[in-house]
């Protein structure tokens, strides 16, 4: 089932929010776009992973 089977209105939010990023130079930088690399890794199951901290040295 596709993401706009599922959710239409979420899917469309997406496609107007890719439209606006692509259409206006956003000048705040923690809001700038990523590569579609960053965003294929960010729709993996490697999202399904968390830590905290660095290695050896969490909590």
């Amino acid at each position: 089932m596709s993401l706009a089977d599922f959710d239409p209105e979420i899917a469309q939010s997406i496609i107007d929010e890719t439209e606006r990023e692509n259409n206006t130079l956003e000048m705040i930088a923690s809001e700038n776009f990523v590569s579609p690399q960053v965003q294929e890794a960010q729709g993996s199951v490697m999202t399904n992973k968390y830590a905290e901290g660095y290695p050896g040295k969490r909590y």
